[in-house]
């Protein structure tokens, strides 16, 4: 299997599943897509949890102890944060998800403006934040096959139906940045090899979880918070893992 080709397939569920929800979207009631959109975000919540309680997991215990979980999330969250915010980060997406819907909406604005910056960051987010996006394009790149990026896809393929049914054209953005992101991390994978360790995994699978709860309570409309700000907690979580591992 050729390096990469999950995240082209990746990349084409998305854009495939967005098709079908934009020709969907149309002829469902906005009641309709609210629904949907309470329905991604218990969803998305349950898969938060799912993937937050990697913080229990034994060899992330063994690592750093079974009060010192919980401490690495803490740090990588707050430190990640603190990072994100002064890199600007969630204001760049947004900017970026503005450039592409003037250049591929051109004469919308105000709502629909708003409405396509939205769908793109939301589904960004989903798309990216989790350890399938991690492990699945680094598996990728050690030329170990494309099944957890296949998994993803499918996955992805069927959210991006009811995602671009509710926001329209701006979640089939969001493929440039699965195609960006999951690429560059097929080519770490293959520059670097094998490099997480299962604590480290546990570590980045927990962390993710908890992110992932701040995108469902955007799509759940509870409170929009700044996730992207967040996403460098993603490195932090497995590198102070580790720290704290050698030093213990």
């Amino acid at each position: 299997m050729v390096r990469g080709a999950g995240t082209v397939l990746n990349v084409a569920t998305v854009l495939a599943g967005s098709g079908v929800g934009i020709v969907l979207g149309h002829r469902l009631k906005q009641r309709v897509r609210d629904v949907i959109t309470d329905g991604l975000g218990l969803v998305t919540l349950l898969i938060a949890g799912l993937n937050a309680v990697a913080v229990r997991d034994d060899e992330f215990t063994d690592a750093v102890g079974a009060s010192g979980t919980v401490l690495v999330v803490l740090a990588a969250v707050v430190l990640g944060g603190l990072i994100g915010s002064l890199l600007g980060l969630e204001e760049r997406l947004e900017s970026f998800g503005a450039w592409l819907q003037r250049r591929l909406t051109r004469g919308e604005a105000g709502t629909a403006r708003a409405r396509f910056i939205e769908g793109y960051v939301v589904a960004s987010l989903v798309f990216c934040v989790g350890p399938l996006t991690v492990l699945g394009s680094i598996e990728d790149g050690l030329g170990r096959g494309i099944d957890q990026l296949a998994l993803k896809s499918t996955l992805d393929g069927f959210a991006a139906i009811a995602f671009a049914a509710t926001f329209g054209l701006g979640v089939a953005a969001s493929a440039f940045t699965v195609g960006i992101l999951q690429g560059a991390l097929t080519v770490a994978g293959w520059l670097a090899g094998s490099f997480l360790g299962d604590a480290e995994l546990s570590a980045l699978t927990a962390t993710g979880g908890l992110l992932l709860v701040g995108v469902a309570f955007r799509l759940l409309r509870i409170r929009p918070l700044p996730v992207v700000d967040l996403l460098p907690a993603l490195i932090l979580a497995p590198a102070i893992t580790a720290v704290v591992a050698h030093i213990r």
